[in-house]
């Protein structure tokens, strides 16, 4: 369809994606797991099944109760312009690993933890990274993310985008594009082409990243060897 927008997430975060999509009258489809979110508190959305997807009315927005498995459903579907990652998940990944039923890939996650310096590594866990250049205080809320951090006086050598395809070069590492301070967003067909890439093989190495911000999971088929 390419003209709807889909937000993962009917948080916080994901009512700021729907103002900002509604103050430009874009079409969308808010998915989350919780019936009773708070975008439902705040915005009269109908709620529609994965059946009704195909007919939707690029007049009204919508509220799909669902997870990944729906997100993924509802974004190959409707090929849609743009996708908010608003919920507390690594949305990309875990399309991927829905898509292609694949499981956690540990030793890479070793492996790229060591090739990233580790003044900008947050958290490692069992198969992802978290990295940010301000690792140790809280952002401003709306913040324009400028050259030079206004919480760290620090400025980035690189975007961090940039910065995790340097440390993972085989990787596919999608950006966040800032659509206004403190609101980033998918491009709806990089989203689509990274889940079509990353069926050609059985180990992945997926990240998410906006200036400052990023995360990389690293994933494998269940027939892959170790790394």
């Amino acid at each position: 369809m390419g003209s709807v927008n889909i937000v993962v997430g009917g948080g916080r975060f994901g009512c700021k994606a729907v103002e900002y999509l509604l103050r430009r009258s874009e079409p969308f489809i808010v998915i989350d797991e919780d019936r009773n979110c708070h975008v439902t508190e705040r915005f009269p959305l109908l709620r529609i099944g994965l059946d009704a997807v195909d007919d939707i009315d690029l007049s009204k927005n919508y509220l799909i109760e669902g997870g990944v498995e729906s997100a993924l459903i509802v974004v190959e579907k409707l090929k849609p312009k743009r996708v908010f990652p608003t919920a507390p998940i690594h949305v990309a990944a875990l399309l991927v690993k829905e898509k292609y039923n694949m499981g956690e890939w540990r030793e890479a996650v070793e492996f790229l933890t060591l090739r990233l310096p580790p003044s900008i590594v947050v958290s490692v866990g069992r198969a992802t990274v978290v990295t940010s250049y301000n690792k140790n205080a809280m952002c401003q809320p709306a913040c324009a993310a400028p050259d030079v951090c206004p919480v760290t006086g620090f400025r980035r050598p690189h975007p961090m985008y940039e910065l995790l395809k340097m440390a993972a070069p085989e990787g596919v590492i999608l950006r966040s594009y800032q659509l206004e301070p403190g609101l980033g967003a998918l491009d709806g067909g990089e989203l689509l082409k990274a889940l079509e890439m990353r069926g050609r093989g059985r180990k992945v190495v997926i990240g998410t990243a906006c200036e400052c911000h990023g995360v990389v999971t690293a994933l494998k088929g269940s027939s892959s060897s170790p790394f």
